[in-house]
């Protein structure tokens, strides 16, 4: 946990000294980079059997639960992506 927390305070200072430079290319590579890690996850998911062979005991409400999570999620990054968008076009 604690090499997390310094990789993301070495991102802050690193991006705090860096903050003068338009780097345009950031926000495709983050983009690039959390569909792999989504498609990485599911991966491992896949072949996990003792994972997939529970999936019937989970049940369509553990389904239809985790779906409504992940599209509240986008459905609000989303949002949020384009108020911040919208401020920053403004300025």
């Amino acid at each position: 946990m604690f090499i997390v927390l310094a990789f993301m305070i070495a991102g802050i200072a690193v991006g705090y000294l860096l903050r003068r430079w338009k780097m345009r290319f950031i926000h495709g590579l983050i983009l690039t980079l959390i569909w792999l890690l989504l498609f990485l996850l599911g991966l491992e998911i896949g072949a996990n059997e003792s994972v997939v062979s529970q999936f019937p005991k989970f049940g369509f409400q553990a389904f239809l639960l985790a779906t409504g999570g992940t599209l509240g999620s986008v459905l609000a990054a989303w949002l949020l992506w384009l108020i911040v968008k919208n401020k920053s076009t403004e300025e």
